[in-house]
Protein backbone atom coordinates (compact mmCIF):
# COMPACT_ATOMS: atom_id res chain seq x y z
CA UNK A 1 0.00 0.00 0.00
CA UNK A 2 1.17 3.58 -1.20
CA UNK A 3 1.68 6.18 1.08
CA UNK A 4 -1.34 8.49 1.43
CA UNK A 5 -0.48 12.11 1.44
CA UNK A 6 -2.04 14.12 4.20
CA UNK A 7 -1.55 17.38 2.36
CA UNK A 8 -2.80 16.82 -1.31
CA UNK A 9 -0.38 18.02 -4.17
CA UNK A 10 -1.26 21.55 -5.48
CA UNK A 11 -1.78 21.55 -9.15
CA UNK A 12 -1.72 25.08 -9.75
CA UNK A 13 2.48 24.37 -9.02
CA UNK A 14 4.39 22.40 -11.53
CA UNK A 15 7.72 22.63 -9.28
CA UNK A 16 5.23 20.74 -7.03
CA UNK A 17 4.04 18.23 -9.09
CA UNK A 18 7.43 17.66 -10.48
CA UNK A 19 8.46 16.99 -7.00
CA UNK A 20 5.68 14.54 -6.02
CA UNK A 21 7.04 12.16 -8.49
CA UNK A 22 10.45 12.65 -7.82
CA UNK A 23 10.54 13.87 -3.95
CA UNK A 24 11.52 10.57 -1.83
CA UNK A 25 15.21 9.56 -1.62
CA UNK A 26 15.58 7.02 -3.95
CA UNK A 27 13.59 7.85 -6.77
CA UNK A 28 16.20 9.66 -8.42
CA UNK A 29 19.04 7.38 -7.54
CA UNK A 30 16.66 4.25 -9.38
CA UNK A 31 16.34 6.63 -12.16
CA UNK A 32 19.56 6.96 -12.63
CA UNK A 33 20.54 3.28 -12.31
CA UNK A 34 17.72 2.61 -14.82
CA UNK A 35 19.01 5.00 -17.25
CA UNK A 36 20.68 3.08 -19.64
CA UNK A 37 17.71 1.76 -20.61
CA UNK A 38 18.89 -2.18 -19.77
CA UNK A 39 16.10 -3.82 -17.16
CA UNK A 40 17.18 -4.35 -13.78
CA UNK A 41 15.63 -6.73 -11.27
CA UNK A 42 14.99 -5.72 -8.30
CA UNK A 43 17.74 -7.71 -6.83
CA UNK A 44 19.72 -6.10 -9.24
CA UNK A 45 18.74 -2.26 -8.08
CA UNK A 46 19.08 -3.33 -4.28
CA UNK A 47 22.97 -4.06 -5.13
CA UNK A 48 23.28 -0.91 -6.89
CA UNK A 49 21.79 0.97 -3.87
CA UNK A 50 22.79 -0.97 -1.06
CA UNK A 51 22.49 2.18 1.68
CA UNK A 52 18.74 1.67 0.95
CA UNK A 53 16.39 -1.14 2.44
CA UNK A 54 14.97 -3.17 0.03
CA UNK A 55 11.45 -2.81 1.56
CA UNK A 56 11.87 1.43 0.81
CA UNK A 57 12.76 0.42 -2.51
CA UNK A 58 10.34 -1.86 -3.61
CA UNK A 59 7.39 0.07 -2.21
CA UNK A 60 9.29 3.34 -4.29
CA UNK A 61 9.40 1.46 -7.80
CA UNK A 62 5.66 0.34 -7.09
CA UNK A 63 4.81 4.13 -6.71
CA UNK A 64 7.07 5.29 -9.89
CA UNK A 65 5.26 1.86 -11.61
CA UNK A 66 1.61 3.72 -11.31
CA UNK A 67 3.24 7.01 -12.11
CA UNK A 68 4.53 5.65 -15.68
CA UNK A 69 8.56 6.29 -14.43
CA UNK A 70 9.43 2.91 -15.03
CA UNK A 71 7.64 -0.13 -16.32
CA UNK A 72 7.89 -3.38 -14.31
CA UNK A 73 7.96 -6.72 -16.41
CA UNK A 74 6.94 -9.80 -14.86
CA UNK A 75 7.79 -13.07 -16.20
CA UNK A 76 5.23 -15.84 -16.42
CA UNK A 77 7.54 -18.80 -14.49
CA UNK A 78 8.70 -20.22 -11.50
CA UNK A 79 10.01 -18.64 -9.42
CA UNK A 80 8.54 -15.52 -10.54
CA UNK A 81 10.94 -12.90 -11.87
CA UNK A 82 10.49 -9.65 -12.09
CA UNK A 83 12.44 -6.46 -13.99
CA UNK A 84 12.31 -2.88 -14.00
CA UNK A 85 12.86 -0.42 -17.38
CA UNK A 86 12.74 3.50 -17.01
CA UNK A 87 9.94 4.83 -19.49
CA UNK A 88 10.02 7.69 -21.93
CA UNK A 89 8.25 9.00 -18.87
CA UNK A 90 10.92 8.51 -16.60
CA UNK A 91 13.58 9.67 -18.97
CA UNK A 92 12.16 12.88 -19.51
CA UNK A 93 13.15 13.58 -15.62
CA UNK A 94 16.61 12.60 -17.06
CA UNK A 95 17.84 16.48 -17.48
CA UNK A 96 16.75 17.16 -14.23
CA UNK A 97 18.55 14.29 -12.23
CA UNK A 98 22.07 15.35 -14.95
CA UNK A 99 21.60 19.10 -13.48
CA UNK A 100 20.97 17.84 -9.67
CA UNK A 101 24.56 15.73 -9.90
CA UNK A 102 26.28 18.82 -11.39
CA UNK A 103 25.10 21.10 -9.09
CA UNK A 104 26.29 18.44 -6.09
CA UNK A 105 29.55 18.36 -8.00
CA UNK A 106 29.95 22.01 -8.36
CA UNK A 107 28.97 22.79 -4.74
CA UNK A 108 30.31 19.72 -2.91
CA UNK A 109 32.52 21.92 -0.24
CA UNK A 110 29.05 22.64 1.33
CA UNK A 111 28.87 18.88 2.05
CA UNK A 112 32.31 18.54 2.90
CA UNK A 113 31.92 21.31 5.79
CA UNK A 114 28.17 19.77 6.48
CA UNK A 115 29.28 16.04 6.64
CA UNK A 116 33.33 16.71 6.77
CA UNK A 117 35.34 15.12 4.47
CA UNK A 118 36.11 11.31 3.66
Amino acid sequence: MAYEKKIPVDLDCPLRLTMSLIESKWKSCILDELRSGEPLRPSEIHKRLPEAAPRVLDIQLKEMAEDGLVAKTIFPELPPRSEYRITELGESLLPIIDRMLQWGEEHFYIFEKKYGKK
